[in-house]
C-alpha cells in the first residue's frame, strides 16, 4: 500500500552535550513536544512516528500523538549513525508492513522553531519543483568570504582577494538550518543522502533559527522563541 507522506522525528536517548535533551523542558514543555505538534497540525502527514531507542521518550511520543511502532536498532542508536541511517531503517521497516510513501520529512526533536506553516510550505515547494530534496537553509549573518582566520597567534583572511570588496557586493552564503528536511522516498533509498546534485533550498529567516548544542544555547533558543511569541501578539 502507498500513501503520501511520512514524518520521521529522530530522537534517540543518548544525548552527550546535553542530558536527556529530547525530552529536556523547554519553556515548561518537552521540546520534542514543538516537533510533534507541527508535524501533527501541519496536516500534511498520513503517518507521524518517532524513531528512538529510548523508552522514555517513546512513552512522551506516545503522550502526545505519534506513533512509535518499533525501537530504533542498536546500529543505528550510537554515535556513529547518521541521519540516513536512522531514516532508512524506518523506511525499510514499514515496507515490512506492506506500508509505503512517497514523501519522507525527517524532523529533529529539538527544533521548537519548526512550525506547521513551514511543513506544508517546504512540502508544497518539493512537489512543485521536480527536485529530489528540500533543505531549510538561512543566512550566514556576515559574509564568509571576508572570514578570519588565526595561525601561530597572528590574524589572517581566509580569502585575501576579498580584503578590499565592500562586504554588501558579496554573494550571501548559507547554512543548514538543523530543523527538518523533505525527499522523495523512492530517489532517497536508491541515494541514501538529503543532500543531492538535485536538492532545492527553503529559506528561513535567522531569528528562527538556533542551533542547541549547549546550555547556552538552549536558554538563547528559550528567549528568542519568547522573543517571537511577543511579537506576534
Amino acid at each position: 500500500m502507498t500513501t503520501k507522506s511520512i514524518a520521521i522525528i529522530i530522537a534517540r536517548g543518548g544525548s552527550k552535550r546535553i542530558p536527556r535533551k529530547n525530552i529536556k523542558l523547554f519553556l515548561g514543555e518537552p521540546i520534542i513536544k514543538f516537533s510533534i505538534d507541527a508535524a501533527l497540525s501541519s496536516n500534511c502527514f498520513d503517518e507521524v512516528m518517532v524513531s528512538t531507542d529510548d523508552a522514555e521518550i517513546a512513552e512522551v511520543a506516545l503522550k502526545y500523538g505519534t506513533k512509535v511502532p518499533f525501537l530504533r536498532s542498536k546500529e543505528t542508536s550510537d554515535d556513529y549513525a547518521t541521519t540516513a541511517d536512522v531514516l532508512i531503517e524506518v523506511l525499510n521497516e514499514y515496507k515490512k508492513m506492506d506500508k509505503h510513501f512517497e514523501y519522507g520529512c525527517c524532523i529533529y526533536p529539538t527544533a521548537p522553531f519548526v512550525n506547521a506553516d513551514k511543513l506544508r510550505n517546504g512540502l508544497n515547494e518539493l512537489k512543485n519543483s521536480g527536485a529530489l530534496s528540500l533543505i531549510p537553509v538561512t543566512r550566514f549573518s556576515y559574509p564568509i568570504l571576508r572570514s578570519l582566520k588565526i595561525e601561530n597567534n597572528k590574524l589572517y583572511m581566509n580569502w585575501p582577494e576579498y580584503m578590499n570588496i565592500r562586504s554588501q557586493d558579496l554573494a550571501p552564503a548559507f547554512h543548514d538550518c538543523g530543523q527538518f528536511y523533505f525527499f522523495k522516498v523512492k530517489e532517497f533509498l536508491i541515494n541514501k543522502k538529503l543532500f543531492t546534485e538535485n536538492t532545492i533550498a527553503f529559506e528561513i529567516p535567522e531569528t528562527e533559527v538556533q542551533d542547541i548544542d549547549s546550555e547556552e544555547d538552549w536558554i538563547f533558543a528559550e528567549m528568542k522563541y519568547s522573543f517571537l511569541l511577543q511579537k506576534e501578539k
